[in-house]
């Protein structure tokens, strides 16, 4: 294997896989990987509380794009949980002596390199280590320009968080190389799981009717500390966690451009500058939102309601032309 190379990326999922990828032999950018990976979505789930709010989600379930890549490209992943962190430990140094890099899932609040002011309680942040000096680890976090170093201790302890996502000391490595791939079958695979919980789910929270459901619930809310509490979690999801609504759609948009530069499919490009456009308006959603949670703006739930309703419109129709692109490329 060639040295390792860190690689900045905005997400970790997408930003880990595209470096375990990389490091295999096969050139792949974290678009990509978010892309080949089907990771944008949309769900708004209150059945499912954060600090109390309910969780709004902008991309698949956690390892989802893990183990799409995993399937698509013939990686060979291992995944290994333990249950102690003294097993952990010892199963991550072996990998490490042999040479493996690793990726672990992680509590972000528990890792001392992260500012404390970033530092939130989520439980399925990805990160490499490669390599070992006596008690440190050699840390490549996808989100961060440089590497930097862990102790065992508190490596253990992020790596054996409780609750929700709880890790229980997941690693995972590939052992074998990529697949040559087929970037035309790929990527209509990939438009194909992307469009399909987006347009078709039968959940209501779920993908486009998941938008008009939260649009529902915004709209009906009063002028008070609730609301702006509430409003402020949807902004705080969308922003500040991971890339967020607008930046995984400025992700998958890079995707989509990639894509069509790689196999030649000419709607692609106008489907990414599309998709860029909503984007913005995701953008523009959050500033509204948030300048009237500070009292910059008049509070008008009805008007935020109003906002999200016309992007579910927009999510609607990007997604039935994605889906009727990818069904003419097939033919």
């Amino acid at each position: 294997m060639p040295p390792f190379v860190h690689q900045h990326a905005s997400h970790c999922e997408s930003g880990v896989m595209s470096s375990l990828v990389r490091h295999r032999g096969l050139p792949m950018s974290e678009a990509m990987a978010f892309g080949l990976g089907a990771a944008i979505l949309f769900a708004y789930l209150p059945f499912i509380r954060v600090h109390g709010l309910p969780l709004v989600a902008y991309r698949i379930m956690p390892r989802g794009i893990i183990h799409r890549l995993n399937k698509d490209l013939g990686l060979g992943m291992r995944f290994e949980r333990f249950r102690s962190p003294a097993e952990g430990t010892r199963r991550l140094n072996e990998l490490l002596e042999q040479g493996s890099l690793v990726g672990l899932q992680t509590s972000a609040f528990w890792l001392p390199y992260f500012p404390p002011d970033m530092r939130f309680h989520f439980n399925a942040h990805n990160l490499i280590i490669y390599g070992r000096e006596g008690d440190e680890y050699l840390v490549s976090d996808p989100v961060g320009e440089t590497v930097v170093r862990i102790a065992r201790a508190d490596l253990e302890k992020a790596r054996f968080a409780r609750g929700i996502l709880a890790p229980k000391g997941l690693l995972y490595y590939a052992t074998a190389k990529p697949a040559a791939p087929d970037w035309a079958k790929l990527g209509r695979r990939a438009l194909a799981r992307a469009a399909r919980p987006m347009l078709r789910t039968p959940l209501p929270f779920v993908g486009v009717r998941g938008i008009r459901l939260l649009a529902w619930q915004v709209s009906r809310l009063a002028d008070d500390a609730h609301a702006r509490l509430y409003v402020g979690n949807i902004v705080r999801m969308q922003e500040e966690i991971g890339t967020g609504g607008a930046g995984f759609r400025f992700l998958y948009a890079s995707f989509l451009q990639e894509l069509g530069e790689l196999t030649g499919y000419a709607p692609l490009a106008g489907l990414a500058a599309q998709l860029v456009e909503i984007g913005d308006r995701w953008r523009e959603f959050a500033l509204a939102a948030a300048r009237m949670i500070r009292g910059r703006d008049p509070s008008d739930a009805r008007a935020l309601g109003t906002r999200l309703r016309a992007l579910g419109a927009d999510e609607k129709r990007f997604f039935l032309e994605l889906d009727a692109a990818q069904h003419a490329w097939a033919c």
